[in-house]
């Protein structure tokens, strides 16, 4: 095939998929099944797409113009292979455990949910694959839209709000930061293409570079930069399926990879680490890194404090991007990837706890380790990759960071990522801590305040019986294989982090 047929297959895939899940939607079994065979024939459109951007090649499509001088064109540079990677590798694992979680925990919807996902799937590809600014902003609102069913999926007055919020920070980022942050790079260069060393003139001012520095950061909402986060702890009241495509597989690393994006290819990493013009954001993003952290600590419900740490990690990318050094943006790169996998496992976690224990809150988990160790060992894992500890896969992103750091003069910020590595250990060891280490004071209670479909909780949809027979209450097998398929990518990773880095090292050659 033509690498040109090569991306259209890998957007009209999931499209196609979309279509085929509505028409099914009434036999689950072939419903789902059409789910998964998008899932696999996706990701073999975009992996045939690697060696290509390994040998040096930039696959490209065109599209034609949307309107006079606006092409709607793709085009795969090794960033943007990275991230398609990503949604495309992870799409497959979340795909299966959303059949188990969906209906274990007995979810309405299910067909709108599988087709609005394999909508976001789409979107992101479209941005992974962009080759310039209004081709990556129509599919970043497309990402959008296609994720506001999902984030309201139980249509719950806490849901609807939630949407309502998600939308009005997304939306009003997008169109009054991110869509003036492209006018006017229009304006100063006359070009909208995405190109090595940047596009803008060489006579900016530094605070000419600030301010639009700013527009696209903020603009890039889903980055979830402080004070522009709250859609993401908001959102946690949709199903972890959904939770797990938010945090990791497609929508905040849609904002961070534009914000990367944008640096290595609009601005110039040498433009912007010679001009100073990025400073502001490297403290916008060490606060948001330092603070949301510490807002962690404060939660007792489990997404919620995942959700504060993936606010945190995702500022790892953005202080990356705006350090304007090699190795942080090989660092910030590579943190997409490693993040990824560590993040949504956690998440997987999350959402197998709630299913098989009837569990959200951290306080409640004593003792369920005995119980369900397959689940809270892979949580303990991706922890581990998350803080950075090796042999695991988020050390080596924060390794480059860290360099990165020291590289560009700014050893206050490696200090930053020190502190936060801590801060990492003191909010997730507790919680496989005390599930492995404290003995249970509760005999199988449900919660309380269970999510938003505590009436369904009494019907037991675990692990197969022969697990039963041993005192263990995993949750179902689709649940409990993924996250232990991703944990397992935790390990994986690290040792093939330098082909993650040689991959990506082109986008910084010659800074």
């Amino acid at each position: 095939m033509t690498p040109a047929a090569l991306i259209m297959g890998a957007l009209l895939t999931p499209l196609f998929g979309a279509l085929m899940v509505a028409l099914t939607g009434k036999n689950p079994n072939v419903r789902e099944a059409m789910t998964a065979i998008a899932t696999v024939v996706t990701a073999f459109f975009v992996f045939s797409l690697l060696p290509l951007v390994l040998a040096g090649q930039v696959p490209a499509l065109s599209l034609g113009e949307a309107i006079p001088g606006f092409e709607i064109a793709f085009s795969i540079e090794p960033l943007g292979m990275l991230y398609a990677l990503v949604a495309a590798a992870l799409w497959m694992p979340t795909s299966a455990y959303a059949v188990g979680y969906m209906r274990g925990h007995h979810e309405t919807h299910q067909t709108r949910f599988f087709v609005c996902f394999a909508l976001a799937i789409s979107a992101a590809l479209g941005i992974a694959f962009a080759r310039n600014l209004f081709t990556l902003f129509l599919f970043y609102e497309v990402l959008t839209l296609s994720t506001y069913p999902l984030v309201t999926h139980s249509q719950t007055p806490e849901a609807r709000r939630a949407g309502r919020i998600y939308l009005g920070i997304l939306l009003t980022t997008s169109v009054a930061f991110l869509l003036l942050a492209i006018a006017w790079t229009y304006s100063l260069s006359g070009t909208l293409e995405f190109t090595r060393g940047g596009i803008l003139p060489d006579d900016l001012s530094r605070t000419t570079l600030a301010l639009l520095l700013g527009l696209f950061a903020y603009g890039c909402g889903k980055a979830a930069l402080m004070p522009l986060h709250r859609w993401l702890p908001n959102a946690m009241v949709a199903p972890t399926p959904v939770s797990a495509l938010l945090h990791a597989v497609a929508v905040v690393k849609a904002g961070v990879f534009s914000i990367l994006k944008i640096v290595v290819y609009v601005f110039g990493i040498e433009r912007l680490a010679s001009s100073g013009a990025s400073e502001w954001l490297m403290w916008m993003a060490s606060i948001t890194i330092v603070l949301s952290s510490l807002i962690a600590f404060t939660k007792d419900n489990l997404k919620a404090r995942l959700a504060y740490s993936t606010i945190s990690q995702l500022a790892y990318i953005v202080l990356g991007a705006a350090l304007v050094t090699s190795e942080s943006v090989l660092g910030g790169g590579l943190h997409i990837a490693t993040h990824a996998v560590g993040k949504i496992t956690l998440f997987f976690c999350a959402g197998a706890i709630l299913v098989g224990a009837h569990k959200k809150n951290i306080s409640d988990m004593d003792g369920l380790g005995l119980k369900m160790p397959l689940t809270f060992g892979a949580f303990l894992i991706a922890a581990l990759s998350i803080i950075g500890l090796p042999p695991l896969a988020g050390s080596w992103s924060k390794y480059l960071l860290a360099v990165g750091a020291v590289k560009g003069d700014h050893v206050f910020f490696m200090g930053v990522l020190m502190v936060s590595s801590l801060l990492n250990i003191g909010y997730l060891m507790p919680i496989p801590v005390r599930a492995f280490f404290r003995k249970s004071t509760d005999h199988d209670a449900h919660d309380e305040h269970d999510d938003h479909h505590d009436h369904d909780d009494h019907h037991d949809h675990h692990a197969p019986g022969w697990l039963h027979q041993y005192g263990l209450s995993e949750a179902p097998m689709l649940c409990v294989i993924p996250l232990c398929l991703t944990a397992i990518g935790c390990i994986v990773l690290f040792f093939y982090a330098d082909q993650i880095v040689t991959l990506l090292q082109p986008i910084v050659a010659g800074s």
